[in-house]
């Protein structure tokens, strides 16, 4: 069964046109049923709902973590919002929590390189909206382990449990498994394909929509 944030991620990603059903060609060339968007979560009130989310995922995983990490440019927002989430969480005793991001181009002037914010130390979080190909991620971990620091985790919005490739020629794992994989890290997410599953089958407001997903996640699935 999804737990109850999870469920309530759903439905607010719904509300917000962040998740929406239909017929849609993603950046793998696929015709997917359903479309998330994070990208408009783009409002102060949306992204500060959001940002709780996101908080409340990372405390309910249970990692010890010293600091929160934003690759340009998704990213960015996300570390910001997450970490004022946790400063006021009341599971989170008011701690808080440093963060840092990178800019993709190295600034020549003032205090210069690429990084902003708190210097990376300890374990640090990465935080994303979704892993597609994991490039993100992959430039995180560089950054992260350059500084003599230890990528403790990503934490994303969204997991697709979906395979890439072409379909006569499907990858073994999902890009999340992938990640967990090549980096011995966990990928937490605030909600998967799993939990949009469930809203399906037990909202009658949307189970026109289940047989295509079904049938997508059976396809491309793990």
């Amino acid at each position: 069964m999804p737990s109850s944030s999870a469920t309530d991620f759903v439905r607010f990603a719904l509300d917000e046109g962040v998740l929406r059903f239909g017929s849609f060609k993603v950046k793998s060339g696929r015709m997917s049923p359903y479309f998330f968007n994070a990208g408009l979560f783009n409002s102060g009130r949306s992204v500060g709902k959001l940002a709780a989310f996101y908080a409340q995922a990372l405390l309910n995983s249970g990692l010890q973590f010293d600091m929160l990490f934003g690759p340009a440019y998704k990213g960015i927002p996300l570390a910001t919002a997450t970490a004022v989430a946790l400063a006021s969480h009341p599971q989170g005793r008011g701690r808080d929590v440093p963060f840092a991001y990178n800019r993709k181009e190295a600034k020549d002037h003032g205090e210069g390189g690429t990084l902003v914010g708190a210097p990376l130390a300890g374990k640090v979080v990465i935080i994303d909206d979704v892993i597609t190909a994991g490039t993100s991620v992959r430039e995180s971990v560089d950054i992260i382990r350059a500084a003599g620091a230890e990528p403790a985790a990503v934490l994303i919005a969204l997991d697709r449990m979906e395979r890439a490739g072409p379909d006569d020629a499907l990858s073994a794992h999902s890009a999340v498994q992938d990640v967990a994989q090549t980096y011995g890290m966990p990928v937490i997410s605030i909600a998967s394909l799993a939990d949009i599953m469930a809203l399906l089958q037990n909202d009658s407001q949307f189970a026109e929509h289940g047989p295509a997903v079904q049938a997508y996640r059976e396809k491309y699935g793990v």
